[in-house]
């Protein structure tokens, strides 16, 4: 269990998936946890950005069929819960039965925007204390982690931060995530302010927080390290290079995977094994 694990003062670097497919490469390579990004399934579903587009059933969905194909934890981007404490609920419920191990809630008004960009609000801290308390009480399982996100930082300062996420910490979260902090020294305070909680920082190559190693992070009291864009700005990188050349040369890249290796990730073997049995 992801939550035992954390209790027993293990760290986690994480990958952002955002589908099957990515999912399943993510942890052949990390056979750790993972991260189901809402960024990037707002991406690769919609082609839009990360702004309250996604709905509950969409990512819901997309959950269930991440877990399908992998046998690791997934630790799933909840957003807002999308709406009042109803929402939360069924948010909630949804998503372990979906196969999550732990969900992150935030305490941005809707819609919510990505935690690196700008014009983020927050809701009061009773209302966000309620959604965690209605989110620890709905829970099937207590191994299901309630990890409780702040954007206060960008629009109120890391003080503000810092005393939402003690009160989230009270509510019943398992884990806080203090989004965005702007310096070395603030990843600092946040450590210290919460000696022996299960702690996250967001890695986001261009954003607003310094990218520091996961293991520098781990020495300072992060156990989670997510990295939600990564895999998808390897994947943008990938084909902006291979359709450069395209349409460059005419011909297709000999650097880019070929059919085999498309074969192997989407499992053709397990298909031609059933074939053989008859």
């Amino acid at each position: 269990m992801l939550l035992e694990a954390l209790n027993r003062g293990q760290c986690f670097s994480l990958p952002g998936v955002f589908d099957p497919f990515s999912a399943r490469i993510a942890a052949h390579y990390v056979k750790g946890p993972l991260y189901m990004t809402g960024y990037g399934v707002s991406a690769t579903l919609l082609g839009k950005p990360d702004a309250g587009l996604v709905s509950y059933s969409q990512m819901v969905e997309r959950l269930a069929q991440i877990t399908a194909v992998i046998d690791v934890p997934v630790v799933a981007d909840g957003d807002t819960g999308f709406g009042g404490l109803a929402n939360v609920a069924q948010t909630v419920a949804g998503y372990e039965r979906a196969g999550a191990a732990a969900i992150q809630l935030e305490d941005q008004e809707f819609p919510k925007r990505c935690g690196h960009t700008r014009d983020r609000r927050v809701i009061d801290v009773a209302d966000m204390q309620k959604k965690i308390k209605i989110a620890a009480s709905t829970r099937d399982q207590q191994a299901f982690m309630i990890i409780a996100r702040t954007d206060a930082r960008t629009q109120l300062g890391l003080d503000d931060a810092l005393r939402r996420a003690e009160a989230y910490l009270a509510a019943g979260a398992d884990a806080l995530f203090v989004e965005s902090p702007e310096t070395e020294d603030e990843l600092r305070q946040i450590a210290a302010a919460f000696k022996g909680v299960p702690l996250v920082a967001n890695m986001v190559a261009g954003g607003r927080t310094p990218m520091l190693p996961d293991q520098t992070l781990f020495e300072l009291g992060f156990q989670i390290v997510i990295h939600p864009t990564y895999l998808l700005g390897a994947l943008t990188s990938g084909l902006e290079q291979g359709l450069a050349e395209l349409v460059a040369t005419g011909q297709e890249s000999s650097e880019i995977a070929q059919f085999d290796r498309l074969n192997h990730w989407v499992d053709f073997d397990a298909i031609w094994a059933l074939d053989e049995e008859v």
